[in-house]
């Protein structure tokens, strides 16, 4: 291979691997060794007026570069005879030669079709210049696109030429900054440097002074020449002196800085200006630009899913391209649950904790610990979510932690809140599970501060923000705690509050109880907890229609029960149970659930909300049965009671307000019941109680019906059918569909309506599908009578 072939054949390789060509140096090293290996830093820089310390800081990061790129170490000494190798081996195991990336009328390093998405930025940098700003240091996490930015402006700008000093990322090959003067005033404006630095940086400010053309100033990775508070460090002090003479407001140069860190230098004036990640639009147009096609959904997950980092991007365009034949929903396939599969990826952010492992230990340390949340349900945390991981670290220092990574772009932030990158939790949660006493007291801190944040349960994001504690403990495996998070009262309900459990099937998140419920309830101990679990789990199952679930859940409390006498428990119980056969329509045993909970109560008056809630539910069981005094009653005691009882929960009074309203309906009382379903849904709405809302909002249907408006009473059975429905409020599904049955049977009567009759027998038979599913037969009983009629 001549030197221009073995340099294409780099030069792709390099590409593919990494979405990036070979720069100008890095070829110039490779042509001259190609040449002759022998030849020395010295020999090539004394030809080309380079200094012998930048081409072995180059020569440094291009071994390492192909040792990546080749699969084996490759040295100055030994490339040569590697890259021969490589290529042998391709055409013996006849793989394909990789096409050229570079076209015939272009350069490779001049190829910029990796560059998108960032013409708004290029339009802002060039605004900064426009206004006088000297210096811009474009600060961002690794990977981001910095580097790729600040060429793309420069070229865009047409320099005329651009000064370079490209930082080692070890700092033991940081070049001198006096070394990298002198190579600028020989090379690019034929001045010979002073024996002093100060009088060599004299001759540099008054070059640049001179210039009337565009010159630039690219200074990349800065953040190896700095300490962890932003200064440069002790032996390369001389840098700020540089930066002094490029920030002087006569120069005419453009001076652009990349970091991962921020520099904090006060007697240096630089512009800070933060890059963020692409949007997925870009990531679209880069991989339409590949030829690789897939659909925007899979597209915003990848993105989203790395933060639109513009190096991963190209890793993985190159894993795609090489390991899947261009399909990336295969990639994606395999690959979507390890965000660090690809080992460029990974090092790239293993070097970002390794550096900050060596800086400033305190500010890993949070880093690693940041890795126990989850940041999915509740997808940041507030100040003191963070705050509680540093309790090994004076209370006067923490928020500068804090401050340190977001300044490393290591940690997200915005208005108050924080979170982290999924590739950087990844990499955190990793590091941290390796110490298991670490592991362990961080979950604590961070369940501790879930749950001391919220100490009541209004909505939604307050059930899932408490429930957050809960997945700490299950990681440590203390499952006992777990099921305290989900038993632990909040608010002002039951003088102890009420539980989180309750909350959730409140709130329609009737599922969350089923996941988080069924995962720990084979390993609680405590019989107290296995009961109180057993409940919640079993009301839960009601509400969907699991009644026979619901039954065998309520059995499984008296067992555990045993010869515990807790009647709070045991009244609880037998009230559930005669709620589920209530459900089945099995109405005599409900009755005798219900009537064994009065005389329970009667016996302690801790327990009146209990006989209130009885007494609404044998109310509306009389009223049906034409026991029409005894119904009235029973509802009046039960009203009065409701209204002044101390014990009777929210979730209760609007269960109560329902079951009296269908109390009164049956009645006939319509004016009383459309009263008491209104305070339903109003008293519903302004406790997030979805479930209750829709009951009643069924209710209301009926009584419109009751009243013959029955365009009204068709939109209140569709509101009721489609909140039921999408909660999965199964048992509340079939009875609102069986009373939409009903209703289209009162209008095909009067205006004898085919469509009607048509439209009763469709809910009829929704209602008993789900009645049946529900191994209900009473209620398919029930059913199967009006379907009878509707065929008369």
């Amino acid at each position: 291979m001549g030197v221009e072939e073995a340099l294409e054949f780099v030069d792709n390789l390099v590409f593919l691997k990494t979405g990036e060509h070979l720069d100008k140096t890095q070829r110039i090293i490779l042509s001259h060794l190609w040449e002759d290996e022998k030849r020395t830093y010295q020999d090539i820089a004394n030809n080309l007026r380079y200094t012998e310390a930048h081409l072995k800081a180059v020569g440094a990061e291009l071994w390492h570069l192909l040792s990546k790129v080749l699969g084996e170490k490759v040295s100055k000494s030994t490339f040569q005879g590697v890259v021969q190798r490589f290529r042998a081996t391709q055409q013996s195991q006849k793989i394909p030669d990789i096409p050229n990336l570079v076209g015939n009328d272009a350069k490779s390093q001049d190829l910029d079709s990796s560059f998108v998405g960032r013409d708004r930025q290029i339009a802002e940098l060039h605004t900064l210049v426009s206004r006088g700003e000297k210096v811009i240091l474009i600060q961002g996490e690794g990977g981001v696109g910095k580097t790729r930015l600040a060429r793309k402006y420069f070229k865009s700008q047409k320099f005329n030429f651009v000064l370079e000093l490209w930082m080692a990322t070890e700092i033991q090959n940081l070049t001198p900054v006096e070394s990298v003067v002198e190579e600028w005033l020989r090379r690019y404006f034929n001045e010979e440097p002073g024996g002093d630095f100060g009088i060599s940086l004299e001759r540099l400010r008054r070059k640049l002074r001179e210039q009337t053309s565009k010159i630039g100033v690219f200074i990349d990775n800065l953040e190896t020449a700095l300490d962890q508070n932003g200064k440069f460090l002790e032996y390369r002090r001389p840098y700020v002196e540089l930066l002094r003479v490029l920030a002087d407001s006569d120069v005419h140069s453009v001076t652009l800085v990349t970091s991962r860190e921020r520099l904090r230098e006060s007697s240096v004036e630089v512009y800070l200006y933060p890059l963020e990640g692409l949007d997925d639009e870009a990531w679209r147009e880069f991989f339409n630009s590949c030829h690789i096609n897939c659909d925007c959904t899979i597209l915003s997950e990848m993105c989203r899913a790395y933060g639109g980092n513009a190096k991963a991007m190209q890793i993985i365009r190159g894993a795609i391209l090489t390991d899947f034949s261009g399909d990336i929903h295969a990639y994606w396939q395999e690959n979507c649950t390890d965000l660090l599969i690809e080992r460029e990826l990974k090092d790239l952010v293993a070097s970002q904790f390794n550096r900050l492992q060596k800086n400033d230990l305190e500010a890993y340390r949070l880093l690693c610990r940041l890795g126990c949340y989850r940041y999915q349900d509740i997808p940041s945390l507030a100040i003191e979510g963070v705050l509680c991981l540093l309790w090994d670290v004076p209370e006067q220092k923490r928020r500068g932690v804090i401050k340190a990574l977001q300044d490393l772009s290591l940690i997200e932030a915005k208005k108050g809140q924080y979170w982290l990158h999924p590739v950087i939790r990844d990499e955190a949660i990793s590091r941290l599970r390796l110490v298991s006493e670490e592991w362990e007291l961080v979950n604590r801190k961070a369940a501790e501060c879930w749950t001391q944040r919220v100490t009541a349960i209004t909505n939604i994001t307050d059930a899932l923000t408490a429930l957050e504690a809960y997945y700490h403990y299950v990681e440590i495996s203390d499952f006992e705690q777990a099921g305290d998070v989900i038993l632990q009262g909040r608010g002002k309900q039951w003088s102890i509050g009420l539980p989180l459990g309750c909350s959730f099937y409140q709130l329609g998140l009737l599922q969350k109880n089923f996941s988080v419920i069924k995962r720990i309830i084979d390993d609680i101990k405590s019989q107290e907890r296995l009961i109180r679990l057993y409940n919640i789990l079993g009301y839960t199952y009601r509400i969907i229609g699991c009644i026979r679930e619901a039954i065998e859940c309520y059995e499984k409390s008296e067992e555990v029960l045993g010869k515990l006498d807790v009647k709070q428990t045991k009244i609880s119980i037998l009230f559930n149970t005669g709620l589920c056969k209530l459900e089945l329509w099995e109405i005599e045993a409900a009755e005798d659930c219900f009537n064994s909970v009065c005389s329970l109560a009667e016996q302690n008056s801790n327990l009146d909300d209990y006989m209130t809630y009885a007494q609404c539910c044998l109310a509306l069981i009389k009223s049906r049965s034409g026991s029409r005094e005894d119904a009235f009653n029973l509802a009046e005691v039960a009203f009065s009671a409701m209204s002044s009882s101390t014990r009777v929960t929210l979730w209760g009074i609007g269960h109560s307000l329902v079951t009296l309203c269908l109390t009164y309906k049956n009645l006939g009382n319509l004016k009383k019941s459309f009263e008491l379903c209104q305070r339903a849904i109003f008293h519903s709405e302004q406790n997030n109680f979805t479930q209750i809302k829709a009951k009643a909002i069924s209710c209301l249907a009926e009584l419109f019906r009751e009243q013959g408006e029955f365009a009204r009473a068709i939109f209140h059975h569709s509101e009721a059918i489609e909140i039921l429905d999408k909660i999965g409020a199964k048992s509340d599904l079939a009875e609102a569909y069986y009373q939409l049955a009903l209703t289209h049977k009162r209008m095909g009567e009067i205006d004898q309506s085919r469509e009607s009759f048509m439209q009763a027998m469709s809910a009829t038979g929704y209602a008993y599908a789900l009645f049946n599913e529900m191994q209900a037969p009473k209620q398919v009983e029930k059913v199967q009578t009006a379907m009878e009629c509707f065929g008369k």
